[in-house]
């Protein structure tokens, strides 16, 4: 089944991202009309939410921060409710090249794969740079993940990646809510989901900064570790498949 017989939700979290959203969209709309795009502006303090506002965006604005992982999940619930057979979580800070979409799309639509990533790391790509800090955090999540799942990844941090409709449900449920990319991979990893990454290139970001800076990186790397070794003691009791 081609693109245009699948229901596809691009989601967009945005927080404070007023410099990049709109640019973000209209660079996701020039893809055409196979795609459905939402902002999910995540308690914003500045003009995000105008600004994407004055795009063909569906835009959902959240009362106050979630933080990405629960403006991500309303995305998913979105998709769930309206029927969407796949979703693609595509950053709000203009780092993304859209024109990859359609090639991260190609395992989930086959059926190769349930997830697929697109990372940052792998040939002809690799030579992406990232701070110091950041590289040693993406190099020890890469490790444990691989180590503890059956999964060999490279990227786990990217917020590139596209769900298909069993993804999207138990998302929808259930997602990560604090740095949420390297668990989500673990949880993944759980239901006994496929997963693939696929070579992408980033640009750098034009406006505004990351949430993830310095010393936050080490408070990042403890707290994601923990989350992803409770998860691997989890069973799926009470989890919606």
């Amino acid at each position: 089944m081609g693109i245009s017989k699948k229901k596809i939700l691009i989601i967009v979290p945005a927080y404070n991202e007023e410099g990049n959203i709109k640019r973000t969209v209209e660079e996701l709309a020039s893809l055409g009309e196979d795609y459905s795009i939402l902002v999910v502006n995540d308690g914003s303090k500045d003009s995000t939410f105008e600004k994407a506002k004055q795009t063909e965006a569906i835009v959902a604005s959240l009362p106050y921060n979630l933080g990405i992982g629960g403006a991500v999940q309303t995305g998913f619930r979105y998709a769930r409710d309206k029927g969407y057979d796949i979703a693609v979580q595509f950053d709000g800070d203009g780092q993304h090249d859209a024109s990859y979409i359609s090639k991260l799309l190609e395992p989930v639509i086959s059926g190769e794969a349930d997830v697929c990533i697109g990372s940052r790391f792998l040939p002809p790509y690799s030579d992406y740079r990232s701070s110091f800090l950041r590289r040693i955090g993406i190099n020890f999540f890469a490790h444990l993940i691989s180590f503890l799942t059956s999964y060999k990844v490279t990227d786990p941090t990217s917020g590139f990646r596209a769900f298909n409709k069993r993804m999207i449900k138990i998302f929808a449920h259930y997602y990560p809510h604090d740095f949420p990319e390297p668990e989500a991979i673990s949880v993944s990893s759980r239901y006994g989901m496929k997963l693939k990454e696929i070579p992408v290139k980033m640009r750098k970001r034009v406006s505004g900064s990351s949430s993830i800076r310095y010393l936050y990186t080490l408070y990042y790397m403890i707290k994601v570790t923990f989350a992803i070794l409770l998860d691997k003691i989890k069973n799926k009791k009470g989890y919606l498949l």
